[in-house]
């Protein structure tokens, strides 16, 4: 596809206008501000007109099978919230659950010009295959946990992350990738932990992902647990960091974890509008991005979100910062959207993703610029992050591959995937006597 005359961000973050993007063979092979020598041989041309081309974004905190469970538990607070409903609510899942509810995340994300998640779930196999045919790059693994005091070598989740890999690692040249994962500090026990981590460090082409200090209650009870040890503090005295890692939340730090996180180079997957919903806090950015912390956005599960929305993401993540430091200039337009591309594709270990630049992976995003709340233009990036909406996307791109274009995924039956998941809710709202 040649995308012809429209305007673009750049690798610098600015905005250039009339510009020539050209991709072939799942990268982008051309920019420049005329159409390239060799246009014909780019196959369809994409008339820009009105229209904004951007690099895709990454969802690097998700449960993308919690589609199934939109709107299912409502104004609880965060522990009563999973063990009231939502546990109940999975320990009924079936493998073709999980299938269809990831298909259903995955349109969801392409309709809102998401083209990557960091995922954690259950059934992993179906997870896999969900990201697989949904069309969407995803880093996903299975959420362990432990009470009981098991060596993680001896536990299911390591036999089901290993079949995994053996199916899913690396499939379609790299768009799916597993990871390793623990649940939380507070759904595990320490011989787990540490042995996870040992085991992790066996596997240097595999990543992990893990919940850190969500809550207040959640630091407290580490503390008591452990020593006076944070969750932060203990997960490193672990080993578990040794591995690039993906923390997800991290509302709770001190300073002293604050250094552990930049000193071991791990991601924080901020996710606001969760941790608003839930009343779990506000991450602190400014101490974060002192420390040189790499920032990156998530949107958590929809069940405790409720969508998949990444525009609404990347507002809500620059509004609120300003709002709680008082400081109006903390996260610009440029950083707002950096946390919801190129830094996650780093968090994935993805380097060749995250920027429209020659060479990189072709994930782009086109927005639809002829609306009155996109006029005037002063600055677009400033019209993008602060007035734009998730739905302006018309068109979303894979890889190369065209996932979602005007109403359309060229392939996905979403009917069929609306019906499955429909019949996979009723049955288990019966189940429960709901």
């Amino acid at each position: 596809m040649l995308f012809s005359d429209i305007a673009y961000i750049d690798m610098d973050f600015k905005v250039k206008e009339h510009g020539f993007i050209g991709v072939k063979d799942g990268r982008i092979a051309y920019i420049g501000q005329a159409a390239p020598p060799d246009a014909d041989s780019f196959g369809r041309v994409y008339a820009g007109k009105n229209k904004l081309l951007v690099n895709g974004f990454f969802n690097v905190h998700a449960h993308t099978p919690m589609a199934l469970l939109r709107g299912y538990a409502e104004n609880m607070a965060l522990q009563d919230w999973l063990h009231k409903k939502i546990f109940p609510f999975e320990d009924r899942l079936q493998p073709e659950d999980v299938y269809w509810a990831t298909m259903l995340g995955c349109a969801e994300m392409l309709r809102y010009g998401v083209v990557s998640a960091t995922d954690m779930y259950m059934k992993g196999k179906a997870m896999g295959e969900g990201f697989r045919d949904g069309g969407v790059k995803a880093n996903f693994s299975i959420g362990a946990s432990n009470f009981t005091g098991d060596a993680y070598p001896d536990m299911k989740q390591y036999k089901e992350t290993l079949q995994m890999r053996e199916d899913f690692h690396g499939l379609d040249e790299g768009r799916l990738l597993v990871d390793w994962s623990m649940h939380a500090e507070y759904t595990s026990h320490e011989k787990m932990v540490r042995t996870l981590a040992q085991t992790a460090e066996q596997y240097p082409d595999m990543r992990m992902h893990v919940h850190v200090s969500e809550t207040a209650s959640e630091v407290e009870a580490c503390r008591e647990r452990h020593g006076g040890l944070s969750p932060v503090a203990y997960l490193d005295s672990c080993g578990l960091f040794r591995t690039p890692t993906t923390a997800a939340h991290c509302v709770h730090l001190s300073d002293d974890d604050i250094a552990i996180l930049a000193e071991n180079g791990v991601t924080v997957a901020t996710c606001p509008k969760s941790n608003l919903k839930l009343a779990s806090g506000v991450a602190p950015l400014a101490r974060l991005k002192k420390a040189g912390v790499n920032v990156a956005l998530g949107t958590d599960s929809v069940s405790s979100n409720n969508n998949l929305n990444m525009v609404e993401e990347m507002r809500t993540f620059a509004l609120i910062h300003k709002g709680v430091s008082g400081d109006p200039t903390l996260v610009s337009p440029a950083e707002a959207l950096a946390a919801a591309t190129v830094n996650g594709a780093l968090s994935q270990g993805r380097a060749d993703c995250g920027l429209i630049k020659e060479g990189n992976r072709a994930d782009l995003v086109v927005f639809d610029l002829d609306k009155p709340y996109m006029k005037p233009v002063h600055d677009l990036l400033n019209n993008l992050v602060y007035a734009a909406d998730g739905a302006d996307v018309v068109l979303t791109m894979v890889d190369g591959q065209v996932r979602y274009e005007n109403g359309d995924w060229p392939h996905l039956d979403i009917e069929k995937i609306y019906a499955q998941v429909e019949s996979s809710r009723r049955r288990i709202l019966a189940e429960l006597g709901a």
